[in-house]
């Protein structure tokens, strides 16, 4: 193997207790624990989409059932070992290395093994299970830790677990790294694209993006490097859910519990935008809980310099995002893609947190982006009757179409969720006046309807030769004129 190349990307926190980037929980298929790497399901040309660019990352359940005996375990352990090491010193090396039990507690159980082998031909994994030292399941999953080993993936300084998820970009293990004795999350990019500069260099670009955020809703990057043609990414372990877990068990969250979940986010997204960072893939499944319930904004695979405009230049009329949350200018392929466009990523998250559907469905990816281009969002209060009509709003403006009319900065944003939080109305977001078109055509219409006013009472105005005839002197001298002629006529005719 190569010499080994390493570049250390942040400050490491000392700590075991620090968690980590993926889950630990197999019950759940994380369809996006591995999370993609730049152009994973991200690079989307003018003409559309494929099915691929949202399907999530594979975890196979069929590892974690297929070992449905003790038996069928042991024989897939050996087809995956490949070694010709006698079965139990195989499975006795595995449990202790992951930790399911003492070297005294494997030692005790293979020597009742052979004591008990001559009788009852029982091996080590029979004992192991029957003095509940492991679980059938746990005897199961070392095939995977196997398949990691034979692949190659042995980095110095590190001790690969077993594999959280894989996909098409990339594949994440659980490791423990030796010198700090903590779990760690291992991103490796896969030997095909060992061999092509453009995906080194963007993998490795993911890892510097990370290692110039540290705040405690993004997920610390510790490490990049490679061993020979090993080219690896060390994170942060983390051990949880994500937002889309929560989506898929439960349907939708209380308007308050997702609250608090997108403030965090907008806070670790403030601290990207200042320090000059677009994360620019912003979605349920890159925002991770952990068990304590602090959120974690996962995955900067995407992120890109504001300021980089050679890579603005190079990337223009191209479309990077996942579909179902993707900002309209950047489906446009845009170069200046800025704070904004994650606000409205944020806004089609938050919006399918509290109403279960994505903003806008389709047949086709790029059915789904043409509708966040052209067609009008259904407001949130009227999917989920429930909701505020201030969360509405909030929603309505962090997905306005035209970046001008959304929040200009996450500083903006969390003004109005904190507001709404408390029960407040949001004062940016709240349209207690006429947008400034609106007033300016209520101006002109006033104004028109005032000058027709003045013409209508001019039309109507009596002329000065009437109001003469009907000044009161004038007319009680004509009033006496005709008594009088009335009277003379009187008198003539008796």
């Amino acid at each position: 193997m190569e010499p080994r190349s390493r570049e250390r990307i942040g400050n490491e926190p000392m700590r075991q207790s620090e968690r980590g980037l993926m889950t630990t929980d197999p019950e759940h298929k994380h369809d996006d624990l591995a999370q993609q790497t730049p152009s994973e399901g991200h690079d989307i040309d003018s003409s559309g989409l494929s099915p691929e660019d949202t399907a999530p990352l594979s975890i196979d359940p069929s590892r974690l059932s297929e070992a449905t005996s003790i038996a069928e375990s042991e024989k897939s352990i050996m087809a995956a070992s490949k070694s010709g090491t006698n079965l139990d010193t195989l499975i006795g090396r595995l449990v202790i290395d992951q930790g399911l039990a003492t070297a005294e507690e494997v030692k005790h159980a293979l020597t009742l093994a052979r004591e008990l082998e001559e009788d009852s031909n029982k091996s080590l994994a029979h004992v192991l299970v029957d003095r509940e030292f492991v679980t059938k399941r746990q005897l199961a999953r070392l095939r995977e830790v196997i398949e990691a080993e034979r692949s190659g993936n042995k980095i110095t300084g590190y001790k690969i677990l077993g594999k959280l998820g894989a996909g098409a970009m990339a594949t994440v293990y659980k490791a423990k790294q030796i010198s700090l004795d903590r779990l760690v999350a291992l991103k490796k990019l896969p030997e095909k694209y060992s061999q092509n500069p453009q995906f080194i260099e963007r993998f490795f670009a993911e890892g510097r993006a990370a290692a110039q955020l540290n705040h405690p809703n993004i997920v610390q990057a510790f490490d990049v490097g490679n061993e020979g043609d090993i080219y690896f990414f060390v994170m942060e372990y983390v051990e949880g859910r994500t937002v889309h877990d929560d989506i898929s068990a439960h349907k939708r969250f209380d308007e308050k519990g997702a609250i608090d979940i997108i403030i965090q986010v907008a806070e670790a997204l403030e601290h990207a935008h200042q320090r000059g960072l677009i994360h620019r893939d912003v979605k349920p499944k890159n925002i991770m809980i952990t068990k304590e319930g602090v959120v974690k904004l996962a995955d900067m695979g995407l992120a890109r310099a504001i300021s980089d405009k050679e890579a603005a230049e190079a990337e223009a009329g191209r479309a990077f995002g996942t579909p179902y949350y993707i900002s309209p200018e950047q489906i446009r392929g845009e170069k200046d893609i800025g704070p904004p466009a994650d606000i409205y990523s944020l806004g089609a998250t938050l919006y399918h947190m509290v109403t279960g559907a994505v903003p806008f469905e389709g047949k086709s990816p790029s059915a789904v982006m043409h509708k966040h281009l052209k067609t009008e969002l259904v407001p949130p209060d009227h999917v989920n009757p429930k909701l505020s009509a201030g969360i509405s709003e909030v929603i309505e403006m962090m997905m306005a179409k035209r970046v001008k009319e959304r929040y200009h900065s996450c500083t903006d944003l969390l003004v109005d969720l904190k507001a709404v939080r408390s029960g407040e109305l949001p004062p940016i977001a709240h349209k207690d006046v006429l947008p400034e078109a609106d007033l300016s055509a209520l101006v002109e219409a006033e104004a028109q309807a005032e000058a027709a006013g003045i013409r209508e009472d001019s039309a109507k105005k009596p002329s000065p030769f009437m109001d003469r005839m009907l000044w009161p002197p004038f007319v009680i001298v004509v009033a006496l004129l005709l008594i009088s002629l009335l009277i003379n006529i009187l008198l003539g005719i008796a």
